[in-house]
This record gives C-alpha cells, structure tokens and sequence, in this order.
C-alpha cells in the first residue's frame, strides 16, 4: 500500500520547469568536454562574488577550521544542537538583514525560526497559517515550484491574482478583489510598490505607525542566504514573524529540516564581519547591474524587449513575436525548439503563468 502523495502525480515534477532541469541534468554544456551539451539559463544563482567569500575563508582559517581563538570547536559543534540555532548565529542574521535594508529596520533574533532553505520556511509557514483546502492569493508571475513548496504536502491551494504586463505586474484592487471573492479566504497581504528602490513591508508598515495594529501580527517574512550571498548549497533559511504563535510552532516544527551547526558557526563568523558584509553588497549590487545592462544590452540589439526592473536575479523577455500564434500551445512550442534545438535551458512564461516571461541567472541588479 502506498500513500496518494507516493501513488499520485501530484508534485509537479512533470512541469516544463522541472523537465528542463532534467534535460540539462543529462546533458549539461562544459566548453571543453561537452561544447554541444545545454546552458542552464533556469537557475536563480549568483555566482558574481565567490572570489569575495573565498578571499574571507582564506582569511579566517579558523571559521572553517571549526575554532575559535585556535581552540577547537569540533566537540561543542558535533553534538546535539537543539532546533532554536545557535545564537551567535541568529544574532549575525538579523544584523545582516538590517544591514541591507540600511538599518532601517531592526529585527528580534528570538523572533526569528531558521529553517533548511526558503523552501522548507515555505511550506512551514503554509502549516502553521493555513488548514487543509485553506487558499492563499499569489500573484502572478509566480516562481513555478510554489506549485510544489506550498502546496504538494499541506493540502493548501494557490488562487493566483493576475497581473497584465500592460501595467508592468503591479497588482490591481479589482484583481485583488476577484481572486479574493475566489478564495473566499485572505490571511497574508501583498503590497507593491512603485518606487526605483526596495522597501519591505515592515518599513511600510513603520512609516504608518501600524506596529500595534492587528497586520503588525500578520505579516511574515520568508529570507535566504541563497541570493544575497550565493549559498544556495549551504540550505540556510528562515522565518521572521511578529506573531508568537507562529513563531513557537514553526520553531517546533524546524526539527525536521535543520541547518548543521558547522554551517551556522561558519555563518555566524562571517556576518558578524560588518567590514566584510558591507564591502560585499556593495560590489555584489555593482556585479549584478553591470550583468543586468549587458543581458538587456544584448537582447534590445536583437529586437527583443526585458521587463523594467531593479531588483532579483530575473530576467523577463517578451518573446510573442516569435510565437506563431498569442496561445501557450506555441509558447510550448517556441519552449522546446530553444531546450532542444538552441540548447538553453529556459522557465518558458506558460508555467508562471505569462507569455514570454524568462527566468535568468545572475543578471538583475539587487535592491539598491
């Protein structure tokens, strides 16, 4: 006997997101060994600034050596930690978030839950707000794996509320409005702004004086050392909410996906550095724009048109004048002759949903 999630194909894993995946997976391109082999171009990473992480290992030999004034740490690090992290840990994090958010807004480390990667801070924020059948409005373009994160073991449902590239995405009271009546059901709220910088809801919510009202408790942020620093590898995610109740449970439930605490120390001493971390976003925002302008350069040359934008590691490319027809039956199309016949592995927009839309890496300048 098996379970419906082991006997159904419920995952996702058929989407044209993940076949892609799998196909450079077979068949990756290296320029000497495999010339031929696909690109993948589908990935969110940031591989700008290895050299500045590497330069601070080389550095701090003791961080990854596991000691701390040349005394070994190995012991203390080897056994049992419990699942609230290490503090040094948790007080560099969110040292380290305030810092990129220019010390606008500072956050409590005992409100905070570190978990194995956004993705298990995902799903674990789904069960602490959401009971099975429980929906929640996503607005669309959405990253294609919430189908999976948010939804595959929770039971819980995505309403998406659709955005048009007539208004560049920003999301509508009327849209709103509909996919709420869809879902009947609205616990998180979205906020869009139309500004050239990164403001985060919790400084929205500040410069409204609303920190004693009931959204204060409402809202939850989902953070990852995955983009910022490159370290998808490392699995180091987490949850910050205002809420106490969310906090205890999601800190409960982070027993089944912990950081290592080899990871956490070697963390802990390298955002700790202010020096470091600071030199680092600087050079890394530069890194990322100055890529974003080449990308963009380069498509414009050729006649295709990029999204505005100022943030992330995404790139989206307005493709429909090479469909032959406005229908995602020939953006599939279009799809495959670039996955087989150009060889790049690319999100095509069907899957988020919206025509033409790209997913590439390493090219979006980050929050100035």
């Amino acid at each position: 006997m098996l379970s419906t999630k082991a006997s159904r194909d419920s995952h996702g894993q058929d989407s044209s997101y993940f076949v892609g995946w799998q196909e450079y997976e077979k068949n990756p391109y290296h320029d000497v060994r495999n010339p031929t082999g696909i690109i993948q171009m589908g990935l969110a990473e940031n591989q700008l600034s290895f050299d500045l992480i590497e330069s601070w290992i080389a550095r701090n030999p003791d961080a990854v050596g596991l000691k701390k004034n040349g005394a070994s740490m190995f012991k203390e690090l080897a056994l049992f930690q419990d699942y609230h992290g290490l503090p040094a840990f948790k007080n560099a994090l969110v040292k380290f978030m305030a810092e990129i958010r220019g010390n606008k807004v500072k956050f409590d480390p005992n409100k905070l839950v570190l978990t194995a990667g956004s993705t298990s801070a995902n799903e674990t924020l789904m069960f602490c707000l959401a009971e099975r059948g429980d929906a929640f409005l996503l607005p669309t373009p959405y990253y294609p794996g919430f189908d999976r994160d948010l939804k595959w073991r929770t039971g819980v449902e995505i309403v998406p509320i659709h955005c048009s590239s007539s208004n560049d995405f920003q999301i509508t009271m009327p849209e709103l409005e509909k996919s709420y009546q869809e879902a009947q059901r609205l616990w998180l709220e979205s906020t869009a702004f139309d500004c050239p910088k990164f403001i985060s809801i919790t400084e929205a919510l500040m410069d409204r004086h609303l920190e004693n009202t009931d959204i204060w408790s409402r809202i939850h942020i989902v953070y990852s050392l995955s983009k910022d620093l490159g370290l998808p590898g490392f699995r180091v995610g987490m949850i910050y909410s205002n809420n106490e109740t969310v906090v205890s449970a999601a800190t409960k439930m982070s027993s089944f996906g912990l950081i290592s605490s080899q990871t956490q120390y070697l963390l802990s001493r390298m955002l700790s550095q202010s020096k470091f971390t600071s030199n680092y976003m600087e050079k890394n925002r530069k890194r990322l724009r100055k890529r974003k302008e080449m990308l963009v350069s380069g498509l414009q040359s050729a006649g295709i048109k990029c999204l505005k934008s100022n943030a992330g590691l995404f790139c989206w490319v307005d493709m429909r004048h090479l469909l032959s027809s406005q229908t995602f039956e020939a953006e599939e199309e279009l799809w495959k002759n670039i996955l087989y016949g150009v060889r790049l592995n690319i999100p095509p927009g069907l899957i988020l949903p919206l025509l033409g839309a790209w997913l590439v890496q390493n090219l979006l300048c980050k929050p100035l």
